[in-house]
């Protein structure tokens, strides 16, 4: 049942104009919940193990270094293990098939392969997470930057399917491409510890520099006419700007969230919209705006604890990839067949959950989310948060370089 929150929410959605898919551009995405008509699933095929460098081990668990180091060039997890991340992922396929969405795949490369550019050397890492290199708002497929070297070229498997839709009507951005020389890392980040890490990203201090554009998709959450973002280890502020002046040209507005979060890496396991005025928001890194969210008349649900065991490698993430489900329409997710309590969480909210077991595909570094892009979802852009809350304009300028 709807809470008064919620309801507020959804009559302020009913005031708001929208933009209706005229043209019907084959790629049409406001938001992360609207009926989902087509999607793009990542593959583990070939994915490779990338080295400890700079800005891998400010982004990775501490007991994990030993193994980045005795693993780089070889097969995440073990050939075994990807093979049965990629049994997971055919299986979550058909089940999408089976709910009347079409799925597409990205293209099958040799990731192994050593990679060279005027300003690094690195090998590939895999095409396994399209929603951190892809996202759509409207009929817009915007291509991130991305700010690991090993993921520089990841955008390589997904550029046929781009052409196709570009093709088709759809309109097609690629961020700048940076550099990604050693400017682009502050060499000297201290990352021994988590506490070295809280202190710093209190002060706003991430291993990247604002030496040029960088982020990652996946650092961004729709919600109609309002999207919002986090500055992380792999997204600086000036690659925020960047996305903010592309988004107002659209009439949308970007607004900047942060979270007590000591790496923060990818929003959707911390701050997941699941609804018109319904937000996961993880209890072991609350969101410091969201009263913000309350105001604007959002309910905030906050997830149980995970249930996947401590004995489960999970080399680039938490336990939370829990909350990381993919809305397949608003009364129906997609969620951990093992995830139990969480699955009780959206049904006690009217929402019916298409289980799958994704355990393998999650020790390489996302959930039902990170693992797919929804390129288009039955519905128009409205607005769903009526609240002042304004990105600053000079925000920019004001940070360190």
């Amino acid at each position: 049942m709807l809470s008064s929150l919620r309801r507020k929410a959804t009559q302020t959605v009913l005031r708001a104009t929208s933009t209706q898919n005229v043209n019907n551009s084959p790629v049409w995405a406001w938001n992360e919940w609207d009926p989902l008509e087509e999607v793009i699933v990542g593959r583990a095929e070939n994915a490779i193990c990338p080295p400890l460098t700079h800005e891998v081990k400010a982004n990775t668990y501490e007991y994990w270094w030993d193994y980045y180091n005795d693993n780089a060039g070889k097969p995440f997890g073990g050939v075994e293990h990807i093979k049965k991340a990629i049994a997971e992922m055919d299986e979550v396929c058909k089940i999408l098939e089976l709910e009347g969405v079409t799925v597409r795949r990205p293209e099958i490369i040799d990731w192994s392969k050593d990679v060279k550019t005027p300003h690094f050397e690195a090998q590939g890492l895999y095409a396994a997470m399209p929603r951190d290199i892809l996202m759509t708002i409207g009929d817009d497929i915007i291509e991130a930057p991305m700010a690991w070297r090993s993921r520089f070229f990841e955008y390589q498997a997904y550029r046929p399917m781009i052409k196709d839709y570009f093709r088709r009507g759809a309109n097609w951005t690629t961020v700048p491409k940076p550099h990604m020389s050693d400017e682009l890392y502050d060499q000297n980040y201290p990352i021994k510890n988590v506490e070295d890490r809280h202190r710093l990203a209190e002060q706003g201090k991430f291993v990247t520099t604002e030496y040029e554009p960088c982020f990652d998709a996946a650092d961004f959450i729709r919600a109609g006419k309002d999207v919002f973002a986090q500055r992380s280890q792999v997204t600086n502020y000036m690659g925020l700007e960047w996305m903010r002046r592309h988004l107002a040209k659209k009439g949308i507005k970007l607004h900047l969230v942060s979270f007590k979060d000591p790496n923060p890496m990818h929003i959707d396991a911390t701050f997941n919209i699941i609804g018109e005025g319904l937000v996961l928001s993880n209890p072991d890194r609350p969101c410091k705006q969201v009263d913000l969210f309350k105001k604007a008349g959002w309910d905030i649900v906050k997830p149980p604890l995970p249930t996947i065991p401590d004995s489960h490698p999970l080399y680039m993430s938490s336990k939370w990839l829990s909350m990381n489900v993919l809305m397949i329409r608003p009364d129906a997710v997609l969620v951990e067949r093992d995830e139990i309590p969480i699955q009780k969480m959206f049904e006690s909210l009217g929402i019916k959950c298409i289980k799958a077991s994704i355990r393998y595909a999650n020790s390489l570094g996302g959930g039902f989310h990170c693992w797919t892009t929804d390129v288009r979802r039955k519905g128009e852009l409205k607005s769903y948060f009526d609240v002042e809350y304004d990105y600053p304009e000079d925000f920019l300028f004001n940070q360190p370089e």
